[in-house]
């Protein structure tokens, strides 16, 4: 078996770490999707409720631009289903709530080349549209691709865990 030669040695290091860049850099820049996807749902409302529709459409626009042309959006239960970025647009044209701020936690981000697939545990304060405050937990679900050097959602699904008004608590506190 003929020996490597430190030409090829050298080579085969620097296409690993050009790999591992790319997955870590894959990995921030999702990180930076998720975190302005969160910050931009929540820019539709403010504390006394939603914003003036002129800042609300202006506000989806800006989080359709997050997705894909053919990207999926699944909010489960109420929140529904839209496929396609004008129909994720439409969506968040219409705020279902009267407040909410969401938090994105221990990211899962795996990076494959063009594409990649996220989990995200989801903790939310929303007020209702009747002005019931609730805590709103569950996983997200989803898949990103890569296009033109910017990453994109491909596919978001939440598969909600919990609902419970703030002022009860979603369970029996120990020893009760």
């Amino acid at each position: 078996m003929p020996t490597p030669t430190t030409e090829t040695i050298l080579l085969a290091r620097l296409d690993a770490l050009e790999t591992r860049l790319d997955r870590a850099e894959g990995q921030a820049e999702i990180l930076a999707l998720k975190s302005r996807y969160g910050a931009l749902a929540d820019a539709r409302y403010a504390r006394k409720g939603p914003r003036p529709q002129d800042e609300i459409d202006a506000v989806a626009d800006q989080l359709a631009a997050l997705f894909t042309e053919d990207a999926v959006w699944e909010g489960g239960g109420a929140l529904g289903r839209c496929e396609g970025r004008a129909a994720i647009r439409d969506r968040f044209r219409e705020p279902t709530l009267h407040y909410a701020w969401h938090f994105f936690v221990k990211p899962e981000i795996r990076v494959e080349g063009e594409r990649a697939t996220g989990t995200w545990d989801v903790l939310a304060m929303i007020t209702t549209r009747e002005g019931r405050a609730m805590w709103m937990v569950g996983v997200e679900h989803d898949e990103y691709v890569r296009e033109q050097g910017r990453w994109l959602h491909t596919r978001m699904h939440l598969e909600s865990q919990l609902m419970a008004p703030h002022d009860r608590g979603w369970g029996p506190a120990p020893g009760k």
